[in-house]
């Protein structure tokens, strides 16, 4: 999900999320479809349900000189969007992440059985700042401010190029609760587009880990969903999973964040641990105007999403509401 500019990443580990600044593609055309905050860079936008409206969080953009961690807006009624800028919902850090260049990404919002909120992020690790690894922060209230109280990553696979992109779930077939999130594998790739398209490709794959009741405790190992083939380019990343006409659909963009072919697509499955069938592509460049959309989140088992786009000077933000029949996934606007 979230980008950087080149000259922040290593070669190694280039493309490993959503660019919170302008990318350069093959069409120049702009978005018939308008985004949402007026334009806004908002990148790697997470969303969320409650009682008073959607609140929607994204990844780090600067501000007044500063960065700001995970910035948030809000709208009552998915039409008028409220946005403070400068506002941070994860106002401090922790200790292992390289303060230097945090990389703070992908912000995902959840609630818990209490009435408390989990937020599951992405940050740069310190001790190796080529490498991004999971967290969570937690609050009392939606908005915040998230607090993160650990000491080391949550989860932070760095022998296969560490993790980024996690999305919660709460299947409400059983109560149980899940992490889904992406293998960075590009991170340690050998080359081309995004580090990941010179032979031999390394695995980008979407992993689903349970979690319990409070958000954070693994149950037992990650299951695999879904990984990169040759149309996907250097890898899958993104995933978000909702629950539409009984069936668990997944959500995820394949393709380098700098071309035009970087795109959303879904595959669906019975259970929640699939196996899951790809389906094809919701979103890309051209459709509606739209420029290399991607990072879709889902109001969990709603039908109400949110992705960015390449949009002026930034990444843009962009609403739709979904409809599915049989195995075909629609959105509109």
């Amino acid at each position: 999900m979230a980008r950087l500019l080149l000259n922040l990443c290593t070669l190694s580990a280039i493309c490993t999320s959503a660019l919170a600044l302008p990318v350069q593609h093959g069409l120049q055309s702009r978005a018939t479809l308008n985004p949402i905050l007026g334009g806004q860079n908002f990148p790697d936008p997470g969303v969320i349900r409650t009682g008073q409206g959607w609140y929607a969080f994204s990844t780090n953009s600067p501000f007044n000189g500063k960065t700001v961690y995970i910035q948030k807006a809000f709208t009552p009624d998915w039409k008028n969007w409220q946005f403070t800028p400068g506002d941070d919902a994860l106002p401090r850090l922790p200790s292992w992440v390289d303060m230097g260049n945090p990389r703070v990404w992908a912000p995902d919002p959840v609630q818990l059985n209490d009435g408390s909120f989990i937020m599951y992020y992405t940050a740069a690790l310190k001790s190796n700042t080529r490498f991004h690894c999971l967290s969570y922060a937690k609050s009392r209230t939606v908005t915040g401010p998230y607090v993160d109280a650990s000491t080391q990553p949550f989860i932070c696979p760095l022998a296969q190029g560490g993790a980024i992109d996690p999305a919660g779930y709460f299947d409400p077939k059983d109560g149980t609760r899940w992490i889904t999130y992406k293998i960075d594998g590009n991170a340690i790739g050998h080359g081309g587009e995004c580090g990941n398209t010179v032979a031999p490709i390394v695995p980008t794959p979407i992993l689903l880990q349970q979690v319990a009741q409070d958000g954070f405790t693994k149950i037992g190992n990650p299951v695999q969903i879904l990984t990169n083939g040759p149309s996907d380019g250097p890898y899958v990343e993104a995933p978000s999973l909702t629950k539409l006409n009984g069936k668990y659909v997944l959500f995820f963009s394949p393709q380098c964040y700098t071309s035009d072919k970087y795109r959303v697509e879904y595959a669906t499955a019975d259970s929640i641990k699939g196996p899951y069938t790809r389906r094809g592509q919701l979103l890309a460049t051209g459709r509606d105007g739209l420029m290399a959309p991607g990072g879709l989140d889902v109001a969990i088992n709603g039908d109400h999403v949110i992705w960015h786009g390449d949009f002026g000077n930034g990444r843009a933000s962009y609403t739709g509401i979904l409809t599915m029949n049989g195995n075909t996934v629609t959105v509109r606007y």
